[in-house]
Formats: structure tokens, sequence, C-alpha cells
């Protein structure tokens, strides 16, 4: 692409991670690809990380993004969820630096602001501004819409970045 970046925003969990890829040309976003991989219920954990990281090394060999932005670890009231959480986006962030992939993050509630315009938006909310945004004629799954505001995030906030990517 000339003149733009291709963006990956990555959506971490451990049984569910979703992804979606749009193009920026100045101003202009573009809907590329969004969906979802989804691991095997009852794996172990670490076959279940190398699901998600052999599913991202696919995306992004399909896809070839220039960025790749991956949602922060929100830490709930469950703390082996946020572990496994933490882990699911590890592998997320090794994927992509792996391909050779500039890494960025934002917290949800960045994500949620910079898309919905309010950061405590719930999923329904973040999927209609999804859809408004990149004119889809569906909403998108809660994953892979999580996933396409991520890139969206950072469509819209990297002008005003500097400095190292995250990783």
């Amino acid at each position: 692409m000339t003149g733009g970046d291709r963006i990956l925003g990555i959506d971490p969990g451990s049984r569910i991670t979703g992804y979606g890829v749009i193009d920026r040309q100045g101003s202009n976003l573009g809907f590329v690809s969004c969906g979802t991989i989804r691991t095997g219920r009852g794996r172990p954990l670490a076959e279940r990380l190398v699901e998600i990281y052999d599913g991202l090394v696919n995306v992004i060999d399909l896809h070839a993004p220039d960025i790749a932005v991956v949602e922060e670890v929100f830490v709930a009231r469950n703390p082996r969820s946020a572990l496994l959480l933490g882990q699911a986006r590890g592998v997320a962030v090794l994927a992509a630096m792996k391909s050779g992939i500039r890494v960025y993050d934002y917290t949800p509630r960045v994500v949620k602001q910079a898309v919905a315009g309010y950061g405590q938006a719930d999923k329904a909310q973040v999927q209609r501004m999804v859809r408004a945004l990149l004119g889809l004629s569906a909403l998108p799954g809660n994953d892979a819409a999580d996933a396409l505001a991520v890139a969206i995030c950072h469509a819209n906030h990297s002008p005003f970045v500097t400095g190292p990517a995250a990783g």
C-alpha cells in the first residue's frame, strides 16, 4: 500500500482471539478483514497458545500488516483469568514481533474512548461504532469488533504516537 498503513488489531483471549485488519490512507479508514481464532476448548493451555500463534502468523502472512496493535490486559476480578489473558497477549506480541512488525498497545478504556467517545462503552456500543466507522454492512462479532476497535484507535492516535513501539 502506498502512502498508508495496514494495521492489524488484536484482541487476545486464551479461548477466542479476535483480529481485525484495516487500511489507513490519511484520515480515511478501510476495512480489510476480521475474524477470530478459536482454540480447542478442552486442550491444554500450551497447545491453545500455539494455536493462537499459528493463527496470527497466518493472518499476518495473508494480509501483510505494517503495524500490529494489541489490547492491553484488563485486570478483572479473577486473577487466574488475567494470567491466562496475559499469556495469550504475550503470544500475540511474539507473533507480530517475530514477523518483523512494530507492536503498539492501548488500554481497553482508551480504545473505547477513541471509538465510541466513552471509556466505559459496552460491547454493543463498540460494535455499532466499528460498523459505522468502517461502513460495514453488518455488525462484526464481539471479539472481531474489539480487534477492529483497537486498530481504529491506533489509526486515530498514531499521528501523536512518538518514541519506540511497545514490546
